[in-house]
């Protein structure tokens, strides 16, 4: 009864101990795959992000204008001595470009009005405005007119009635918003770009609280998209991100693995044709050394006639002379005739030519 038991218990602690090792391995593969997901899925924020901040601009910002006049001149009266005009700077805080190249944007001005009879009675009045780039150069230049809304005296009446405590407890006042457009489609131009803008306007009777100069971005294409659509673009782009950067880590992933399972081939070695001697396909074969030992000149044989150097065929063969003369030795002797010496470079001298007959003058 013990014996039986003890390869049962064997048995479960080698099945339990396996069960244990891959339990752990597939957690530390899921925490892995669990680790490089939510890398991935940063990076996917990370790269939208920086997309966006870079893409789309500011929709608007807003300036304050300050508006200066003259009072040297002494006159009396409620007129000024000269137009209000107030420089504003479209730069950012740090002196960096708040305008985007090739950006259409809407330039208006809102002037804070009190409902004054000066004011009432002043009618219509214009407001220019002078866009200038780098060093004061003017680029672009606008003028708009404008002037109070219209109340009757009655409607007056009625709401200082209905706004009688508000009025006195100092929470509203009478007085008018008037927002004149100055550019309706203004571009910047990528080779000057705008560095502020001069406004005034052109009444000396004019009273205003404050005003304010708005720029808000027109856009168009993927930046409409993304900017009226902020949570279905963020999305899709995260989306698209972390599908891109899943399938560049799988496929370098899978390069690992098949490489590893399938290594290259080695290099085939071939076998040259000459006894005993192996080469490696892919090296070159070694050219033979070349050969230093100049040819030698042989003289002439006669005066006027070139020296030719011996040819390397002629000078391995035996020569023709020394041949026939051993054929006739033993054709008569049976036994060969010596052959003649060599000279001691190691070359036959070609023999002289004979001279040729020349033909007998016959006298007439």
């Amino acid at each position: 009864m013990v014996g039986g038991q003890v390869p049962l218990l064997q048995w479960g602690q080698t099945t339990g101990s396996i069960l244990l090792l891959r339990a752990r391995r597939a957690a530390l593969r899921a925490g892995v795959l669990v680790c490089v997901a939510l890398l991935l899925l940063w990076v996917s924020v990370f790269l939208y992000g920086s997309f966006y901040y870079s893409y789309v601009p500011a929709v608007a910002f807003v300036r304050p204008v300050h508006y200066a006049f003259r009072t040297d001149c002494g006159s009396p009266g409620p007129e000024l001595c000269s137009f209000p005009t107030a420089n504003v700077s479209l730069l950012g805080r740090n002196r960096e470009k708040v305008l985007l190249y090739g950006q259409l944007y809407r330039i208006s001005l809102e002037l804070e009005l009190p409902e004054s009879p000066a004011n009432r009675a002043l009618g219509m009045f214009m407001v220019t405005i002078t866009c200038y780039g780098a060093g004061g150069r003017p680029l672009a230049s606008a003028a708009r007119a404008a002037m109070l809304h219209y109340r009757s005296r009655l409607l007056r009446t009625l709401d200082t009635v209905a706004f009688a405590g508000l009025f006195l407890a100092g929470f509203a006042e009478q007085k008018q918003t008037v927002e004149v457009e100055l550019y309706s489609h203004y571009r910047e131009d990528s080779y000057a770009p705008t560095v502020g803008a001069v406004l005034q306007i052109q009444s000396r009777r004019i009273q205003l609280y404050g005003a304010r100069l708005r720029v808000h971005a027109h856009f168009t294409g993927l930046r409409y998209l993304l900017y009226h659509f902020p949570l279905t673009s963020a999305l899709l782009g995260v989306a698209g991100n972390f599908t891109f950067l899943t399938v560049i880590v799988l496929a370098g992933y899978l390069q690992w693995v098949w490489g590893s399972l399938w290594p290259r081939p080695s290099p085939q070695v071939r076998r040259s044709e000459g006894p005993g001697a192996t080469r490696e396909s892919g090296e070159e074969e070694e050219a033979p050394p070349p050969t230093t030992e100049e040819p030698e000149v042989l003289g002439p044989t006669e005066p006027g006639e070139e020296a030719t150097p011996p040819s390397h065929d002629a000078a391995d063969a035996p020569p023709r002379e020394e041949e026939e003369e051993e054929e006739e030795g033993e054709e008569e002797g049976g036994v060969p005739s010596p052959a003649p010496p060599l000279p001691p470079d190691g070359h036959a001298s070609r023999p002289a030519p004979s001279p040729r007959p020349r033909p007998a003058c016959s006298s007439s």
